[in-house]
This record gives structure tokens, sequence and C-alpha cells, in this order.
């Protein structure tokens, strides 16, 4: 059951990132006919792009989380025994999580709210400027979900014979 549903929230997250991002493709592409080709820029284009820009990257920081995607050290830890690039592992994962809940969770939806509050608009679009700031606690649970996955996963591996086996180059959440 909850591999469905993971699965299920997995492939939903792709999607709207990819979604996402075809509409920031159209968006910057009516922005330059309309600026190059109208003589006319579009007002509310630039605003709607940067926008969808900061739903891009912080959605998909958590699809590069649960993929393993992040940029990282790899030398170095692949230098480590595996014992220790276990224990780097959960070290990170717990790192990560704590992050994503502190200042991504609780402090996004501090953010939120205050913004919403405040009824601040966006010039351009004139649409709550919270709506916008959302993406930041939205994204903060997913990275939470994936991280706590990894770190159960990798600390899971703890009690286990360590070989090379073991240890894969596969995501944390890919197992699961």
């Amino acid at each position: 059951m909850f591999v469905k549903i993971k699965k299920m929230m997995d492939k939903s997250l792709e999607i709207l990132v990819m979604v996402v991002v075809g509409v920031l493709v159209i968006d910057v592409l009516w922005q330059v006919f309309t600026r190059k080709v109208l003589g006319d820029p579009s007002k509310w284009t630039e605003e709607l792009a940067i926008f969808l820009l900061i739903w891009v990257s912080l959605l998909g920081a958590a699809v590069a989380l649960r993929r393993g995607a992040h940029l990282g050290i790899d030398y170095f830890v692949e230098k480590l025994a595996i014992r220790t690039r276990l224990f780097t592992e959960v070290i990170v994962f717990a790192l990560i999580c704590a992050f994503s809940v502190y200042i991504m969770i609780i402090g996004g939806i501090d953010l939120v709210l205050s913004t919403l509050e405040m009824d601040q608009r966006s010039s351009g679009l004139n649409i709550p400027v919270g709506y916008v700031y959302l993406a930041v606690p939205i994204s903060g649970a997913f990275m939470t979900l994936y991280s706590l996955i990894g770190f159960f996963e990798r600390r899971g591996n703890f009690g286990q014979k360590c070989d090379e086996s073991l240890y894969t180059s596969k995501s944390a959440t890919d197992v699961i």
C-alpha cells in the first residue's frame, strides 16, 4: 500500500515539475515574441517566469533528492569504507530532514501566512505573493519525506554485514 502511494506521489511530483517547466517555456517564448515581433513586450510574462522558476527550482530539488541527484563530493565519499559511507549518508539525510522541517516547512508556512495576511500582491499579475511562496513548504514536505526514507533505509543497513553488495548507488527512495 505504502509503495503504491509513494510511486503515485513521485509520479505526480515529476509530472507537476514537467508541466511547470512547459508553462515556463511557453511564457518565455511569448515574452520574446511580444518584444521582438510585436514591439510591445507583455507586462506580466517576466513576473510569471520568475514565479514559475521559483516553483521549478524548489520542486525540482525534491525530485533530485528522491533520485539521489543532488550535488555532492562523490570522489571523497567513494573513498570511504562502506560502513563510514553509510554513516555519512545517515548524517546527511538527518541534516536534510532537519533543514526541511525547520526552515522550509515551519519557516515557509510562516512566510506564506505573513504575506497572505499583509495581502502583499505581485505588481504584474496582481496575485497574492503568498501563493508563490507556497512552493517553499510544499517542497519542504517532499524533501522531509524523501530524507526520512533515505535515513531509515541507510540506518537499517548498519545491522547487516557491510560489503560492496550492500551499498548501491541507487537513490535513497528507489528501493522502497
